[in-house]
Formats: structure tokens, C-alpha cells, sequence
């Protein structure tokens, strides 16, 4: 398994537009065979961080969600919405193995 890990750097006046973008993409790992953790988004301290987290069975399988999703209908409705209301600066996307026990 692994664990992909986002850093988001957001515009903290359109948190609202980045919380929507963020609630369209919940469902969308999930259906492509992820497990969607969440999305942590500023609250105290730094206001333009916030945070995904997902796993996949492996990395094989999270890069095959990502060549599919340039292709899926819903997942371009996502990229188009962050495209057109600019809520996110820049994101760093990294991968982590978890230890569980």
C-alpha cells in the first residue's frame, strides 16, 4: 500500500472554492480503487495550507487512476473548476509507505 501525501498551497480568500474543489474529488479516488482519507484545511496557524491524504493498493495502481482521470469526465470537471477559480497556488505531491502495526 501506499500513501499519497498533498501539500497545497491555497488563496486564503477562496477557501470556500477549494473546500468544493476538495469534496469533488472524495468520491472520485475512491471510485478509481483509492481509499480517500480526507482533506485538512487551514484552521489555526498558516491560513493558505491545506493537506490530502489517499491510499492505493500501490503505486502501479494510483498511476493508472491518474492517466484515467485526464480522461474522466468528472475528474476534468475538478481540474476545470481549480483552473477557473485559481483556489490553489501550487501543490507538492509526495508518497509514503505506511507502517500500521
Amino acid at each position: 500500500m501506499i500513501t499519497c501525501y498533498i501539500e497545497y498551497v491555497v488563496d486564503a480568500n477562496k477557501l470556500k472554492e477549494f473546500e468544493h474543489y476538495a469534496r469533488l474529488w472524495v468520491p472520485l479516488v475512491n471510485n478509481f480503487g483509492g481509499q480517500h482519507l480526507g482533506y485538512f484545511l487551514p484552521s489555526e496557524g498558516a491560513n493558505d495550507i491545506a493537506f490530502a491524504l489517499f491510499n492505493f493498493p500501490s503505486l502501479a495502481t494510483y498511476e493508472r487512476y491518474r492517466h484515467r482521470s485526464f480522461e474522466d469526465k468528472a475528474c476534468i470537471v475538478a481540474f476545470d473548476y481549480a483552473q477557473q477559480t485559481q483556489c490553489i497556488k501550487r501543490y507538492q505531491r509526495r508518497f509514503f509507505r505506511p507502517l500500521l502495526e
